[in-house]
């Protein structure tokens, strides 16, 4: 093939990388694609991803229309799973589909036949379809920084590229059902089913939780002043921070920017790591300090996130705490005061309640230092 004339090795000066562009024309070409799709990935800079990207779709054998018929799928029912799932829906009679796809549809009926219903098994599987967009997002740039190295060719970034797939891809599915498992033991170590949900056969959503957030503070401000890469920086290290103070039975629910969301059955626990946090910020080079909000109450558990008024507490106290401080409800107090040396804070009005609520300021047992805030 001429990609001279196919126009595909434009922009290339130099020998050496038009030779390498030549060698992974002619390898992609060989392995089927066609000048068409060679071209699209030229135009839009991915032409070193191709092979990677065509060793994880595999062979392309089924319709989605046929896919459905497999699995036992109805055909909207199919394209709203992939919706849920964030993938697109392609034409019904287009052959894009493969093995692994229909398996993959074969798996998501058997949740319908066991006695799931079918709009709630949509809302579980949004929260798997937004977690793996996220790891494989993650995952790319992970790929990207470590194995790209300087003055690659194309050719050889994306055989390097091709390779490292290969031999990571099976490793890395291996390792999410383990986590999956792993998640799924300590979840039901800290969970339970009470006596009137096994009578009324009906599993609420709501309970009495602890809700948290800390926050980075200045974090908006700063974002005036230093780059965006330094600022996405501070809140890697936040969660870092995060992840090695919390432990169970408080877990991490999200990470939105510059806060962290944490909830737990138990509220001596959640104070106590809240404190703790705020302490290990103060301990960090060049990191903005902390500050955290905590309530307790009923809060809405809905497909891995937390709702309700407790919830709103918690992050409206955040925003009203000191750099250094947390800052805490009555109840939160309550509940936790042999644990910890309180002091009030004073009524805060808060943003949604019609009275002002009463707050205070915990630090640990027979600390002797100022609490802040």
């Amino acid at each position: 093939m001429d990609w001279e004339a196919e126009g595909l090795l434009e922009g290339l000066e130099d020998d050496d990388a038009r030779k390498a562009r030549r060698e992974l024309l002619d390898h992609l070409h060989d392995e089927g694609c066609g000048v068409d799709e060679l071209r699209d990935a030229v135009k839009e800079d991915r032409l070193v991803l191709l092979p990677v990207e065509r060793l994880l779709a595999g062979n392309a054998t089924y319709t989605q229309r046929e896919i459905a018929e497999e699995s036992g799928f109805e055909l909207e029912q199919l394209s709203a799973f992939r919706q849920s799932l964030g993938l697109a829906v392609p034409d019904p009679d287009a052959r894009v589909f493969t093995e692994q796809d229909l398996a993959t549809a074969r798996d998501a009926s058997a949740l319908a036949e066991v006695g799931f219903p079918f709009d709630e098994t949509l809302d579980v599987t949004r929260v798997l379809g937004t977690g793996m967009a996220r790891y494989a997002e993650a995952l790319r740039v992970l790929f990207a920084q470590a194995l790209i190295k300087p003055g690659d060719s194309e050719l050889d970034l994306a055989r390097r590229l091709a390779e490292t797939a290969g031999e990571l891809m099976p490793l890395s599915s291996r390792m999410l059902d383990r986590v999956f498992l792993l998640h799924m033991r300590q979840l039901l170590r800290n969970d339970y089913i009470s006596l009137a949900e096994r009578a009324s056969g009906k599993v609420t959503d709501t309970a009495e939780t602890t809700v948290a957030f800390a926050d980075l503070v200045g974090f908006t401000e700063l974002g005036e002043s230093v780059g965006v890469e330094e600022l996405s920086g501070l809140a890697g290290r936040l969660a870092r921070i995060a992840n090695a103070v919390v432990e169970p039975p408080l877990r991490v629910v999200k990470q939105i920017g510059d806060a962290v969301m944490l909830v737990s059955p138990d509220v001596s626990v959640t104070v106590e790591t809240c404190l703790a946090l705020v302490e290990r910020a103060e301990g960090e080079e060049d990191f903005p300090p902390l500050r955290a909000g905590v309530a307790f109450g009923p809060a809405v558990n809905r497909w891995g996130d937390w709702f309700g008024s407790t919830v709103n507490v918690a992050s409206r106290l955040t925003a009203r705490a000191r750099p250094g401080a947390v800052l805490a409800t009555e109840a939160v107090r309550e509940a936790a005061e042999d644990r910890f040396d309180w002091s009030a804070a004073g009524e805060k009005k808060l943003k949604g309640l019609q009275k002002p609520i009463m707050t205070f300021r915990p630090r640990p047992r027979g600390s002797e230092e100022e609490q802040k805030g």
